[in-house]
């Protein structure tokens, strides 16, 4: 598997051929992501998981784990441990049953977000005792510290145009802290509108497409000059993204991160999204 980096999306330039101000991004098509596939379980996997191994693609920074699974009704994940990994459910479609080794028994539904640290040791189920196929995404976090008490916490969110906090390592705007300054916000942009990459300046951060499709606009390099005087920046617009397509800012090697004046844009049928900012 090859990790697709990119400097500059392939021959976008404004109009009069000025090149945009680029990101170090890195790119990871949904189609590429490593699948398994079980009569109940349908899953994708952003980076190496399980059986699937690829050092290129061991995760991004601390963010070890993007799974976006499909469970039948009826079935799920029995129980299992872990230890020393921060993980997050975002729960899509559905509904799962949680059960753990501190006690909780919890259904999670859609809009609802989990957070586990395992610290220690934990050991959980997650099954699907609801009518329908569930959709979760399970994304996994390598802790700040080894060893830290187990803990679980989860909380449903009302998610609108616009980035609601999900994890926050002040917990500001009601959002979950785990045991890294990690930031997590997840958007649903109608058709057409516009985001602002929420990513302070030089952060390394992964954008990951849940439904919909968007596009990346990025401000030019430098204005123009023309006869009647000085242009300012126009708006570029780099390659698409779609359902499950993954994209990097920064990375081992790419010193440089998120730049200002990049936005997002979403597609003819509006956009999931969900941001990470990684340290």
């Amino acid at each position: 598997m090859t990790s697709h980096s990119i400097s500059a999306p392939s021959g976008a330039t404004n109009a009069g051929g000025t090149p945009f101000a680029s990101s170090n991004l890195v790119w990871r098509p949904a189609a590429e992501r490593f699948h398994s596939q079980l009569d109940w379980l349908d899953s994708w996997h952003s980076f190496s998981f399980a059986g699937h191994v690829d050092p290129a693609w061991m995760g991004f920074g601390p963010l070890r784990v993007i799974n976006d699974d499909t469970i039948a009704a009826g079935r799920g994940f029995g129980m299992h441990p872990h230890r020393d990994m921060e993980i997050i459910t975002v729960m899509v479609e559905g509904q799962i049953n949680h059960r753990d080794s501190m006690g909780h028994a919890e259904v999670l539904q859609a809009g609802e977000v989990q957070r586990m640290s395992a610290g220690t040791g934990i050991v959980h189920s997650e099954v699907n005792e609801g009518q329908t196929p569930c959709r979760l995404l399970q994304i996994w976090i390598e802790p700040g510290t080894l060893g830290i008490a187990p803990a679980y916490e989860q909380k449903p969110f009302a998610i609108g145009e616009h980035w609601t906090p999900l994890i926050d390592p002040q917990g500001s705007g009601g959002a979950m802290a785990i045991e890294r300054p990690v930031r997590l916000w997840r958007a649903q942009p109608r058709a057409g509108q516009r985001l602002p990459l929420r990513l302070a300046t030089g952060a390394h951060g992964w954008l990951q497409v849940i439904a919909g499709s968007a596009e990346l606009l990025f401000a030019a390099t430098e204005p123009r000059q023309l006869p009647g005087g000085t242009q300012p920046p126009e708006r570029v617009q780099a390659p698409g993204l779609g359902r499950g397509d993954g994209l990097g800012f920064g990375g081992p090697g790419q010193p440089v991160a998120a730049e200002p004046g990049i936005e997002l844009q979403a597609g003819a049928q509006g956009a999931d999204l969900l941001l990470f900012e990684l340290a």
